[in-house]
């Protein structure tokens, strides 16, 4: 199991944050998206709990990655609830055991970030390593493992600077260095909805595409064959505008 994914300079690449049960947004960026030539679409994570229809997300995205490479799914924290429990947890308390089980698999098997042009994406945050490929490395279930899934970013200065409620969080000091280690300039994440949309001098953004949280569900596209060197060279689109349209 390839734990990062390494998109190619060529075409562009759209990329979704946590959709927690928002069946409407997933439907309408993969029909708008994965056949368009030389495109790719990255989901960031967390596809359950929190919205009233996590199991036709997850379902119908697994079922989309089936017959699209260029369809991306990355582990966030709430598939990985069989390894360490998270809340709220909905969608794993409405399965039987075998349903627990069937999910748990393909979670298992999902990637941790990707990399590209000028940026890495992940669900949360960066594991402290001295290079990318040393992600293939880490356990699931082990500490970069953690921070890869849970951290909370703080624009203070500072490297660890505690933790809350199981989640870690980490200031400028440890964002910048691990930035520096893996040779890039800007992380595209999700996960922490009271994190500003772009800090640390315009090279961390944070989206969100669910409607479980109230706020404006957005997307980012990323032309791959130009290096991003601060999220100006991202496109963010709203998906609350009157002309997108939505279909059941």
């Amino acid at each position: 199991m390839e734990k990062v994914i390494f998109l190619p300079e060529k075409g562009k690449c759209v990329f979704v944050g946590d959709t927690h049960g928002d069946f409407s947004a997933s439907k309408v960026i993969v029909e708008n998206f994965v056949n368009k030539k030389d495109y790719y679409i990255v989901f960031l994570g967390d596809y359950v709990d929190r919205g009233p229809q996590s199991k036709q997300n997850v379902d119908f995205l697994l079922k989309m990655k089936e017959k699209h490479n260029n369809l991306i799914l990355l582990a966030g924290n709430h598939e990985m609830f069989p390894v360490v429990e998270c809340s709220p947890s909905d969608f794993w308390d409405s399965l039987s055991k075998e349903e627990f089980e069937y999910y748990k698999e393909k979670f298992l098997k999902l990637p941790l970030c990707v990399s590209g042009n000028g940026f890495v994406a992940t669900h949360s945050a960066l594991p402290d390593v001295e290079k990318i490929e040393d992600i293939e490395k880490i356990e699931t279930g082990d500490e970069k493992w953690f921070i890869m899934l849970w951290a909370d970013f703080k624009e203070k200065e500072g490297e660890m600077l505690g933790n809350f409620l199981g989640r870690p969080k980490i200031g400028s000091d440890y964002f910048e260095r691990v930035m520096k280690n893996l040779g890039k300039n800007v992380l595209i994440r999700s996960h922490d909805p009271l994190a500003k949309e772009v800090m640390f001098d315009k090279k961390c953004l944070t989206i969100f595409t669910s409607s479980a949280y109230g706020t404006e569900r957005k997307i980012g596209i990323v032309n791959l064959e130009k290096e991003v060197k601060t999220v100006d060279d991202i496109e963010l689109i709203s998906l609350d505008l009157p002309e997108v349209e939505y279909e059941e």
